[in-house]
């Protein structure tokens, strides 16, 4: 079977398929790569990573991630993200359920993959409890209400930096370094923000590594501990989402649209003065 052919079995029609199925294989590079640098760092007691590299795994696994599945899909690999830019018009909102459930799989798989690749090491319980390797858990000094608005705060500062990216009217990252600018921003909120509960800001990562930790031998406590923090990755940064898209927008983004607005007015106006110029002299 020639190259042709295999292409024509196995390309997908249905674009919004294909999107999300880059969507997939992006979450699992984010998954794998972050959570083996976790691995490393928990089971080895610092011995082979810290704090720094585990950041400097996510942030280079975000840049990665996007390298992998942008071209088809946009990279978006968080719900906040697609959530953002349905707000915005800019994606439809069927995308939203479709990204939010595939990249959720793909965590859950990223995370069995990491278990598989480590079986055995890691332990239930003692020093080198291992659930926080998968998916994120709150500080001992944290609160739920501390917690939610940490989520909040963090991936409102995600979604502002994402905008100032993606923006067309701002100062644009010039193309194909898209995906390290936001892996940089990642590393910047991970260094910065990571010691209360590890920045989750990704409700699909957290959510569907948390499920996997469930059934492979952590049980329901998983979602019961610290008072049912499970649900603050998962809800809180949506509210994050809106904040930053309000911000962005009250503060920068209706001022810049406008500006390139009276911008293009005055150039017509300019165009038709320089016309009946024309005419006049001919």
């Amino acid at each position: 079977m020639g190259r042709s052919q295999l292409v024509g079995t196995f390309h997908i029609q249905h674009v919004l398929l294909r999107q999300a199925l880059a969507e997939c294989l992006g979450t699992l590079i984010l998954v794998m790569f972050g959570c083996c640098s976790v691995v490393q760092m928990v089971l080895s007691e610092g011995s082979h990573g810290t704090f720094l590299s585990v950041n400097l795994a996510f942030g280079f696994a975000v840049t990665l991630a996007i390298l992998v599945s942008g071209q088809i899909s946009g990279g978006h690999l968080k719900p906040p993200v697609t959530f953002t830019l349905c707000l915005l018009g800019r994606e439809p909102w069927r995308k939203f359920p479709l990204f939010y459930f595939f990249q959720t799989l793909e965590a859950f798989l990223g995370a069995a993959v990491v278990f598989g690749m480590n079986y055995g090491a890691a332990g239930l319980e003692g020093k080198n409890a291992t659930a926080g390797i998968f998916a994120t858990y709150p500080a001992k000094q944290l609160t739920l209400v501390n917690g939610f608005f940490d989520q909040i705060i963090g991936t409102a500062a995600l979604i502002v930096c994402i905008l100032v990216i993606a923006d067309p009217h701002n100062n644009p990252v010039p193309k194909g370094l898209e995906s390290f600018t936001v892996g940089f921003v990642v590393l910047v909120i991970g260094l910065s923000m990571g010691f209360n509960s590890g920045y989750a800001v990704n409700p699909a990562r957290d959510l569907g590594s948390r499920i996997f930790t469930a059934i492979a031998g952590w049980g329901g406590e998983v979602f019961i501990a610290n008072t049912y923090w499970f649900f603050v990755p998962i809800c809180a940064p949506f509210f994050g989402a809106v904040v930053g898209v309000l911000m962005y927008q009250l503060m920068i983004g209706y001022h810049l649209q406008g500006e390139v607005k009276e911008e293009q007015r005055e150039e017509e106006e300019r165009f038709k003065l320089s016309n009946i110029t024309n005419n006049n002299d001919a």
